[in-house]
């Protein structure tokens, strides 16, 4: 297993090299979990990238309608955010795909149209966010990602499955932004880490009640964790087009590190 751990790793870092030549564009990757699944997803590399350099790594995660094996539809929402931001052109982008059989987080869906999600409280991860895990550990055992730097969003399912990471590993993220997501109170109730959370949601939201973010925020903030919350009072389900649009989406992160000032 460590033989192929290793060489996987080699693969990974030559792929790097050669790809930086090609200039700042999504490049399309897969990824082979230790579970043996096949991860598709989307990289942008940093402008005159180095890998004898560090650099800060932000994964995003898509939504239950960008499910697949394209490695195309991953990207649909927040791509013109990803591709224009300048703190990003110093930085690693990870957009991965979750196959169609899978979703990011294991949650209990609403079986009749008045009722909601339910988030178990120990609920196991699941294959495809395991993945995940293990390709942004890849990129921080190469040394290539600043193990301080690296931060998460995601929208609906995707802030579904940042918030799930966070859970199950408090300081793994310097900080990280969620669009109508949701999470188990009492799973968070006990969160313990320092990682700095902003939350995002449509006050119309019909898929993903309000209420979630609203919670999750309030009870981070009773327990002394950084949490700030955005709420758009017209906005609906797809809120992400006026999260994606404010101004500071990616320096309200990047201002957050695990590194202790000296």
């Amino acid at each position: 297993m460590k033989r192929i751990i290793a060489a996987i790793l080699l693969l990974l870092l030559l792929s790097l090299a050669i790809n930086a030549a090609f200039g700042r564009e999504f490049t399309d990757r897969t990824f082979i979990s230790s579970h043996g699944q096949v991860l598709p997803y989307r990289i942008l590399f940093p402008e005159n990238y180095s890998p004898s350099r560090q650099y800060p790594l932000l994964l995003f995660l898509h939504g239950a309608g960008e499910r697949g094996t394209d490695n195309r539809s991953q990207t649909a929402h927040g791509q013109q955010l990803l591709l224009s931001d300048k703190m990003l052109e110093q930085a690693i982008v990870i957009v991965p795909q979750c196959p169609k059989e899978d979703y990011w987080v294991n949650i209990v869906r609403p079986v009749t149209s008045n009722a909601e999600r339910t988030f178990p409280e120990a609920a196991p991860i699941s294959a495809s966010l395991m993945s995940v895990k293990e390709l942004v550990d890849s990129f921080i055992i190469l040394g290539i990602a600043d193990k301080d730097r690296i931060y998460g969003t995601g929208l609906s399912m995707g802030a579904f499955g940042i918030l799930d990471l966070a859970m199950r590993n408090p300081d793994y993220f310097a900080a990280v932004e969620l669009i109508c997501g949701g999470v188990n109170l009492n799973r968070i109730s006990s969160y313990k880490g320092k990682t700095a959370f902003r939350f995002f949601h449509g006050l119309k939201d019909d898929i993903v009640p309000p209420h979630f973010s609203q919670e999750a925020h309030k009870v981070l903030k009773e327990n002394g964790i950084e949490s700030c919350l955005v709420e758009y009072p017209q906005a609906n389900h797809n809120s992400w087009d006026t999260a994606f649009s404010e101004p500071d989406y990616i320096e309200w992160l990047f201002k957050h590190s695990k590194r202790k000032e000296p």
